[in-house]
């Protein structure tokens, strides 16, 4: 019985405890949610405030000022002298041209004739050393015959003697791809036969 009481007579007292709490934090909520006030400075500049009259200097020129510039003198004359025409001849001055006789030509007094020339090389080749041969350390040379046709090229080529098998296919190779200037009889290239050429294969030290 008594705790009824108790509890009927707290009530009122809560209520009015919490209606009072409510009070204070609005006031302190509105309070601290008040900007501060910006404090507010006057300033002002002044620059030149009164504007200053600058007289400009002028110089007064009149028409007679103008009139009285003298013009400069004109420029000197100057004579030019005439290249006097000579009286005299070229041919006098320098002697007469003397007279030639123009050559006469006729075709049967004119002859061309084309000398004959043996076989001339223009393209030589030289042998590639053969591998096999380079790596046993070997070395000889080669003797080849060959004839060469009308247009500077080498056929029938032959391997007369050679020190070493291996180099016989290299000497021919070698002389395959040589060109000639053809052997000229009469004015007329014909084939030459019979060309002997060497090959030394040297290991370089």
């Amino acid at each position: 019985m008594g705790s009824i009481i108790r509890l009927i007579g707290g009530i009122p007292i809560a209520a009015i405890v919490t209606v009072a709490l409510f009070l204070l934090m609005t006031r302190l909520i509105f309070t601290e949610g008040e900007p501060p006030k910006a404090a507010e400075d006057d300033l002002s500049f002044s620059i030149n405030d009164e504007v200053q009259d600058i007289a400009a200097r002028r110089r007064d020129t009149t028409i007679e000022d103008v009139q009285q510039v003298e013009p400069p003198p004109p420029p000197p004359q100057i004579d030019r002298q005439r290249a006097e025409q000579p009286t005299e001849g070229l041919a006098t001055v320098m002697g007469a041209i003397p007279d030639f006789a123009a050559p006469q030509l006729n075709s049967d007094s004119v002859s061309f004739s084309v000398s004959d020339r043996d076989a001339q090389p223009l393209v030589r080749i030289e042998p590639q050393y053969p591998m096999r041969a380079a790596e046993r350390g070997i070395e000889g040379t080669c003797y080849a015959r060959f004839d060469v046709s009308p247009d500077g090229t080498p056929t029938n080529i032959q391997i007369t003697r050679c020190d070493s098998s291996l180099f016989e296919r290299a000497a021919q190779r070698a002389v395959e791809r040589w060109r000639y200037n053809p052997k000229v009889e009469n004015g007329v290239p014909v084939a030459r036969r019979g060309v002997e050429t060497r090959f030394d294969f040297r290991l370089s030290e």
